[in-house]
């Protein structure tokens, strides 16, 4: 279904991804606080090689090049966002800053603090553009801060500040627009945060919260033309679990999950599903998602079927989880985790349905795949004059913190029965 067409190695450990909305241009954000914009290889797809605009391409038409790179943040760059035109760009980190800069050359425009309701900073988890004018900005307190763009400064309150949760905000999902939209901009999202999950409008505030799932959220993703037979179109929300559930909630009807899908199952639970990505509908595949497990391996999902695809295998990393996923503007999948970037491709030469075959590349192909990759070394441009420790002991220390509570939510929550309901006996396999 989808093979490697490259892997691109970071110099440290990968927080946070952005792809810009119509250009092949990818940004990273990493636990050393740098952030880097590269430019992926043209793709093998055959409507590229007659309709891809040569200004896109990097020169050697098979490398990864860095557009720029310079030390954004103090501490770990959490979160990146383009805006939706791709004329502006976001970032935030633990050293309590949202900066706005120039996506071209990564100059920054101006800085807004992210506030706090103690002495202590509050780190951003998840930054989302909601519209030209505002930001959404989630944080390790579970605090859900809306910013007006227009009266951004250093040290000014936000708009408007929601606390849907009472632990970090893991996961944010936009709600398309209702057909009474004059803007086309989402006014509503599901957010997700510890055990419950918590729908949110830009007006009204917080509307409802979910009883405790007993099983931390972790990830989600909206699919369109699903739910019941009365609401057909209405659409679903898959949301990833600690303990390896993707568990599908009709829009609307926020109380409870309505189905369950064992992701990776295992005694006591399974590895956790930190990324969600849907299936785009140009590759035809039908109503499915890939979810990104904490093992490194990237699993597809058919969510009519409520199945696993068992004959695909894919795997990002053989020991780090799988932290982002995304596809870009040509529809290539993108999966970062550990300190390294994967672009992968739909294998056009497959005649539709799955292939039945792993696809994981042979030592051979891997090594072609690398080759492409090569990108010479770029120094830094600290073009912002940020200044601080290089050291990258924060963002490592919080990745395994909440990777040790992940598991003891489910050691203290999971109870007898396991996460599926299966009981499990000490010393029988």
């Amino acid at each position: 279904m989808f093979e490697n067409l490259c892997t691109l190695p970071l110099q440290s450990d990968v927080f946070t991804t952005a792809l810009h909305p119509t250009e092949p241009l990818l940004t990273v954000g990493l636990s050393s606080g740098h952030v880097e914009t590269f430019r992926l290889p043209p793709s093998n797809a055959p409507e590229d090689d007659a309709d891809a605009d040569s200004s896109l391409l990097s020169d050697g038409k098979g490398m990864v090049d860095t557009v720029w790179k310079t030390k954004r943040h103090k501490g770990s760059c959490r979160c990146l966002a383009y805006s939706q035109d791709g004329q502006a760009m976001y970032s935030a980190g633990t050293d309590s800053l949202v900066k706005y800069f120039e996506p071209g050359t990564g100059r920054v425009i101006s800085k807004i603090s992210i506030p706090s309701s103690t002495s202590v900073p509050d780190a951003p988890t998840l930054l989302h553009v909601l519209n030209p004018q505002s930001l959404l900005l989630a944080t390790d307190s579970g605090a859900l801060h809306i910013v007006d763009l227009r009266e951004a400064a250093p040290g000014r309150k936000p708009a408007q500040s929601h606390f849907p949760h009472s632990d970090y905000v893991s996961s944010i999902t936009p709600l398309p627009p209702s057909e009474e939209s004059t803007s086309g901009f989402p006014k509503q999202w599901v957010s997700t945060g510890g055990t419950t999950l918590a729908v949110t409008d830009v007006r009204r505030g917080v509307l409802i919260r979910s009883e405790d799932q007993e099983d931390e959220l972790l990830s989600a993703c909206f699919m369109p033309g699903m739910g019941p037979k009365s609401k057909r179109n209405n659409g679903v929300v898959a949301i990833g679990s600690g303990s390896g559930v993707l568990s599908i909630w009709d829009k609307g009807s926020w109380d409870d999950q309505q189905e369950r899908i064992i992701v990776d199952g295992g005694k006591g639970g399974g590895e956790s599903i930190d990324a969600i990505v849907r299936v785009p509908s140009e590759i035809c595949l039908g109503k499915k998602v890939i979810c990104g497990v904490g093992d490194g391996s990237l699993r597809i999902v058919d969510l009519v079927r409520r199945e696993v695809d068992r004959c695909t295998n894919l795997r990002h990393d053989d020991m780090e989880a799988v932290i982002s996923l995304a596809f870009d503007c040509r529809n290539r999948l993108i999966s970062a985790g550990g300190k390294t970037v994967k672009v992968w491709e739909e294998l056009y030469e497959l005649e539709g349905g799955d292939s039945g075959q792993d696809l994981e590349a042979d030592s051979d192909e891997e090594d072609q795949a690398d080759e492409r990759c090569k990108r010479p070394a770029a120094g830094d441009s600290d073009d912002d004059n940020d200044s601080g420790d290089d050291s990258e002991g924060d963002g490592i220390e919080e990745m395994k913190r909440r990777a040790k509570r992940r598991k003891e939510i489910q050691k203290s929550k999971l109870g007898p029965m396991g996460a599926h309901g299966i009981m499990g006996f000490e010393g029988l396999d």
